[in-house]
């Protein structure tokens, strides 16, 4: 653990990531996995476009006389949008669009995704998740005293996704994940695995007052390796293969569609901007902003001298605070004062809890080993 403070002198990250480590020039070793292990890998050339276009090519080659050839989640955030704006009028996909209402949509968010959807002519599938298990489900993390307060949400996304995949017998999920704007990793002391299902069981038994009946339960193994690699689903994240610049693609959406931009990156839902802006950083010292900007850096997308300004300001907002606050409580049909003091209450970690770490890790390791995924450090 270390006890001095200190801050990479390439990006933003610094020892509120208790397993950081820099090197003799100070530079981290997120910056260094980057250097090291994705850039050199990592091609949005010539070289790129073609091995995206033979992604397309199949995707189209497979998905014929099929209602959809693809599938992609819509959140309403950036890199969900403009990957769908580029499927459509770029690639030439017909994509099955699927939103999942957790609960905690913002106007923004739902008005964001509607625009899009108009304009390209596409029909907006939307999956509703039982709110009173999903409300007990993120009570049950709360209670519990981690970090990691969005996995009921996070995991609901997920584990429908591939249901509908499944559903519709559709081999490919576009995912716009990057590596543009997600380069460096969330340490996983912040934001754990969303799919360890040894530890959501263990937390949903000690603090989960409700029947999970209807929830959208997703095992590791069910969609990493039998969808995968029995069934054949594959997920393709196109934004790797081009140039992909934030501002770029959020001037872009707001020219063609209207859409309108959020504060922050995942701020989409009202829960996310209230936990990864307020609650994080409050209660634990995590800033999720050190991890965007620091990616945005590395990506020459904005200056470190940038960073460090905005993170001089709060991630909220603190004169509308104590009403988010006060939000968030009713919504999950608490008192403030109750939601007080699980914000007051002793801090647990993850390894506090039943974990499957030791099976994330050796699974990583072998993807690594096989090519099929980049090292990219958490």
């Amino acid at each position: 653990m270390i006890n001095k403070y200190q801050i990479c002198t390439n990006c933003v990250m610094d020892t509120s990531d208790s397993k950081i480590v820099f090197d003799d020039k100070g530079v981290c070793d997120h910056c260094n996995d980057f250097y090291t292990n994705v850039k050199s890998n990592w091609h949005t050339d010539e070289k790129g476009r073609k091995e995206l276009d033979a992604v397309v090519e199949k995707i189209k080659k497979e998905g014929k006389g099929k209602d959809f050839d693809c599938i992609l989640g819509m959140s309403g955030g950036v890199d969900s949008s403009y990957l769908l704006h580029l499927a459509v009028t770029q690639l030439g996909l017909r994509p099955l669009v699927f939103h999942v209402d957790g609960g905690w949509n913002s106007e923004l968010a739902v008005n964001n995704i509607q625009v899009m959807v108009e304009k390209l002519g596409l029909d907006l599938y939307t999956e509703v998740i039982n709110w009173e298990e999903m409300k007990d489900f993120q009570l049950a993390f709360f209670k519990s005293g981690v970090p990691h307060l969005d996995i009921p949400q996070d995991h609901a996304f997920i584990a429908t996704l591939y249901k509908f995949a499944d559903k519709y017998k559709i081999k490919y999920i576009l995912n716009g994940g990057n590596i543009s704007t997600e380069c460096v990793r969330n340490p996983m002391e912040w934001l754990y695995y969303g799919t360890d299902m040894a530890q959501i069981k263990d937390i949903i038994r000690q603090f989960g007052t409700v029947k999970m009946e209807t929830y959208p339960f997703s095992p590791i193994f069910r969609h990493k390796f039998y969808l995968r690699y029995i069934k054949g689903v594959q997920v393709v994240k196109p934004l790797n293969y081009m140039p992909y610049i934030k501002e770029e693609a959020l001037q872009l959406l707001a020219d063609t569609y209207g859409w309108k931009p959020y504060p922050q990156k995942h701020f989409e839902s009202r829960f996310t901007k209230f936990y990864e802006g307020y609650w994080l950083p409050e209660r634990f010292g995590f800033d999720t902003r050190k991890v965007q900007y620091s990616s945005l850096i590395l990506t020459k997308q904005m200056t470190r001298e940038e960073a460090l300004e905005k993170l001089k300001k709060p991630a909220y907002n603190p004169e509308t605070i104590e009403d988010e606050f006060n939000y968030v409580a009713t919504k999950l049909g608490i008192t403030s004062d109750t939601l007080r003091g699980y914000f007051n209450s002793e801090k647990k970690y993850y390894q506090d809890y039943k974990n499957q770490e030791s099976i994330f890790k050796l699974g990583a390791k072998v993807l690594k080993y096989l090519g099929i995924e980049r090292s990219i450090k958490r």
